[in-house]
């Protein structure tokens, strides 16, 4: 068995099943590895891409994503997604390989310094040595899911890769972990309830490490049984079902729907952060919460940040944690919460202010989109104007269902998020919404899908410019420099990676187009031409 057998083994045992990236000639003998222990690897055009790929299948799985990367420009090439995966918390194993140390000081191609390039964005950098190959691994893996979860880096050269392993080397997998389960009659989580309980404008804000955790059913319940609106994060979409009467949806990214939010929190007298980090929110939710309101905060690990104060703050895991809080809320009577109905007229305006207002333009896609698609759908979205649109239009009774990058919110996500979300089995279509500049970032990803045959559709809603930042342009008083873009035949560049293309100009042509997408083996491209001045006044 070589080290590189060692090394594959130990992250198969540790339920990694996928790896993506390019590989080069440093890491040839561990790309074979991978493969001998049953982990798939997906070649990407790109490395940041291939990162993301591995961030899409790490949110399916529920196991480590893999990048798999050669030396020098390799791993300089998916430094943003290895940057997008520390700000959103995703478990990355880097892979890399990387030059034999007796060569090193006076071999000098390709060679630059791994774990200085990487220091700010990853929690630690290991190179492997002969001895302790499967240990090195296996500590890397568990800094790696360690709340905060994030990337860790590991270097390994190609001639200790092939070289035999040492007779006692073994690959080591996980040891079995319990996580206590707080009691209902814990004399804090009595306190939390019974200030819940006397509470008479509580609000609950949760984040995408409640969705993560599995903490879903347990914060439905407490919005039920209590009767306390619930306002997520983009990320934490799902959570609660967003068809609830008391689900706020998403908030963050629009002025207008978080001037409806922000008013309902002003006159909150009790905020419940639930896995909550505002790493996604804006400028705007600074000291969101007044001075009079008590802030308590249920997380699984502090978040580092200086947005607000926090009150109170109970570490522990989610959903054990407010199982528990249910249980000492008890089952009598619901309170009686927000009984001005304050909360559904608070709904009933984000209704209201994003409501398509023609019958064809970005919300028209949205809203037939919605109309097409199934429960189960995976749905993946790329950063611009209309991921604000569509995140607040958007609604879904399943949390993980929407997937993006919120915290970083680099652009041309949605294209390998979805890649990655398939290549692990995703359930129901999967789809990536995205706008001309997402995708021309990462077009050659298209390839991807054609290689691996993966049933994806492709949704460009194209409006020949970078949208967002024309309309910050605007705000400013500025006119429009350096966003507009000639209009790129996407049908034509589907065709040509071996996808199904078709350009769509209204809602009656855009759901045939999915209803035919839906059908087809392979992927689909569908470009949604739009005007870009539909986006004025709409966040």
């Amino acid at each position: 068995m070589r080290i590189a057998d060692v090394i594959a083994q130990t992250l198969a045992a540790h339920g990694i099943r996928t790896a993506f990236g390019m590989p080069g000639g440093e890491v040839v003998t561990l790309l074979d590895a991978l493969e001998a222990a049953g982990i798939a690897f997906t070649l990407a055009r790109n490395e940041t891409a291939a990162a993301m790929m591995a961030a899409g299948a790490s949110v399916v799985t529920g196991a480590p994503g893999l990048l798999l990367t050669t030396l020098g420009p390799g791993l300089a090439n998916a430094v943003n997604g290895i940057a997008d995966a520390q700000q959103e918390q995703v478990p990355l194993i880097v892979l890399s390989g990387i030059i034999e140390t007796s060569v090193r000081g006076r071999y000098t191609h390709q060679i630059l310094d791994h774990a200085a390039l990487l220091r700010p964005l990853v929690k630690a950098s290991f190179e492997v040595s002969a001895e302790g190959a499967a240990e090195t691994v296996a500590r890397a893996l568990a800094l790696a899911v360690r709340a905060p979860a994030g990337p860790v880096h590991i270097d390994l050269s190609p001639v200790l890769a092939a070289q035999a392993a040492p007779a006692s080397a073994r690959p080591l997998a996980p040891p079995a972990r319990r996580h206590p389960v707080p009691a209902g009659d814990d004399p804090i989580l009595r306190a939390v309830a019974d200030k819940i309980a006397h509470s008479r404008h509580p609000i609950i804000l949760a984040g995408f490490d409640a969705a993560r955790c599995g903490a879903a059913a347990a914060v439905t319940l407490l919005m039920d049984q209590q009767r306390i609106p619930v306002i997520t994060t983009y990320k934490a979409k799902g959570l609660v079902p967003e068809d609830h009467p008391l689900s706020l949806g998403g908030a963050g990214l629009s002025p207008k729907a978080d001037a409806i939010l922000l008013a309902l929190i002003a006159k909150a007298d009790l905020v419940l952060t639930i896995g909550y980090d505002p790493i996604e929110m804006r400028a705007g939710w600074l000291d969101a919460f007044p001075a009079t309101t008590h802030v308590i905060d249920l997380t699984a690990y502090p978040a580092d940040h200086g947005m607000h104060r926090i009150d109170q703050q109970i570490i522990g895991p989610l959903p054990g944690t407010i199982a528990a809080l249910n249980w000492a809320l008890g089952k009598g009577s619901p309170p009686g919460h927000w009984a001005a109905g304050q909360a559904v007229a608070a709904r009933t305006a984000l209704a209201t202010a994003f409501a398509p207002p023609a019958p064809w333009g970005p919300h028209a896609v949205f809203a037939t989109l919605q109309a097409a698609l199934p429960e189960s759908a995976t749905v993946t979205v790329d950063s611009g104007a209309h991921r604000i649109l569509f995140s607040q239009m958007w609604q879904t009774r399943r949390p993980l269902s929407v997937l993006q990058s919120a915290g970083f919110c680099t652009m041309g996500a949605a294209l390998p998020l979805a890649i990655g979300a398939a290549r692990a089995g995703a359930s129901g279509p999967v789809v990536a919404i995205m706008g001309d500049g997402g995708l021309e970032m990462t077009a050659g990803e298209l390839g991807t899908l054609r290689d691996t045959g993966l049933k994806v559709i492709v949704l460009v809603v194209q409006d020949v410019s970078l949208a967002l930042i024309a309309l910050k342009q605007a705000q400013a008083g500025l006119a429009p420099a350096g966003v507009a873009m000639g209009r790129t035949d996407y049908a034509l560049l589907a065709e040509a990676f071996g996808g199904v293309g078709v350009t769509v100009a209204s809602a009656e042509a855009l759901k045939a187009a999915l209803d035919q997408a839906l059908l087809t083996d392979g992927f689909s491209l569908i470009a949604a031409t739009v005007d870009a001045n539909a986006y004025r006044g709409v966040f």
